[in-house]
């Protein structure tokens, strides 16, 4: 009876009971629960983190950019300085405040700069008004001089001499005007007014009449588009276009024409002339001073100026003049203005 009471008392504690399985059940339950909530949880800490970066990502920029505009606010100062600054206006200056520091320097070195620039250009102007007075007036004197104490009736070989010596004096007369308009023009235009390029190139025609007769040279002057219009000096224009017209007929060849062009829709006035053929690697040097072409530059008249006191004009306007050689001969010249 001992061995079979034993054998039932074995399987009763072998076999779940019922409270052994709900704790097992509610166990699982709580597993998952917390499962879950850490789930939930690692995704709020990552929506928030990301949510929390983005904005942080956003007040840094905001905060860098208001800092570095306050940092490189002397900078754009001079930069703007820099660009308003021309020869009429070089007594501007930057006057920076603030701290002692690198930008600070910068700005006096540049206001320093400026100083040094006022007193050459200054200089400048003093010595073209000094030298149109203190040149000219010997040779007018000297002129005078001539025409009186060798006046007529004069021996024989001393009215040659008398010519010789007064032509000489005139073109070294042109020669010093020459050189002052040039001083001129490279210090820029300091007023502006409406300009009619078509009637200052037919008074340059009208003018240079006499020289084409002479030269056998034929001058026309054509207008497209209407009357062209620029904004400039008005004497500075007139030399400029007498200058390109000049050059045309006194480089050119017997029977030969001067085409004068202006285009009011492109901006651009075209100067076509016949003569010698030039090549296109010495088109540049023409625009040099004292270069002409030709294998002697004592041969003809004139002193190779002409071309660059007008590309001195032409950039003093704001205007680009370049040359190209013509295949039968001579070149175009084309005079472009900003629209």
């Amino acid at each position: 009876r001992a061995a079979g009471a034993a054998g039932p008392a074995h399987l009763s504690a072998a076999a779940p009971g019922p409270n052994s399985l709900s704790g097992a059940v509610l166990l699982q339950k709580i597993d998952q629960t917390v499962r879950a909530v850490q789930d939930t949880a690692l995704r709020e800490m990552v929506l928030w983190s990301a949510v929390g970066l983005v904005v942080l990502a956003l007040a840094a920029g905001v905060l860098g950019w208001r800092l570095a505009g306050r940092a490189l606010r002397p900078v754009a100062a001079i930069t703007g300085a820099a660009r308003q600054i021309s020869e009429e206006s070089l007594h501007q200056r930057l006057s920076l405040t603030g701290p002692d520091d690198e930008l600070h320097r910068l700005a006096d070195t540049f206001d320093t700069m400026l100083d040094r620039l006022e007193k050459s250009f200054e200089s400048q102007r003093r010595f073209v008004a000094n030298a149109s007075h203190e040149l000219k007036t010997p040779l007018a004197v000297q002129r005078t001089c001539l025409q009186v104490g060798f006046a007529d009736p004069l021996p024989d070989g001393l009215a040659e001499v008398r010519d010789d010596m007064l032509a000489a004096n005139h073109e070294a007369e042109q020669l010093i005007n020459a050189l002052l308009l040039l001083a001129r023009s490279d210090r820029g235009v300091e007023a502006t007014e409406p300009v009619e390029l078509g009637g200052v190139a037919r008074i340059a025609a009208a003018e240079l009449a006499p020289l084409a007769a002479t030269n056998e040279v034929g001058v026309k002057v054509f207008e497209a588009a209407g009357p062209m219009v620029v904004h400039g000096d008005p004497i500075l224009l007139r030399h400029l276009l007498t200058n390109l017209t000049r050059n045309a007929v006194q480089y050119n060849r017997r029977g030969g024409f001067v085409d004068v062009r202006l285009d009011a829709a492109a901006a651009t006035l075209t100067v076509t002339n016949t003569g010698p053929h030039v090549s296109s690697e010495k088109v540049l040097d023409l625009f040099e001073p004292f270069r002409r072409h030709g294998p002697d530059r004592t041969a003809q008249s004139g002193h190779g100026l002409g071309l660059s006191i007008a590309r001195s004009i032409a950039e003093a306007h704001g205007a680009e003049l370049t040359a190209q050689p013509r295949a039968e001969g001579g070149l175009v010249l084309t005079l472009r203005f900003k629209p």
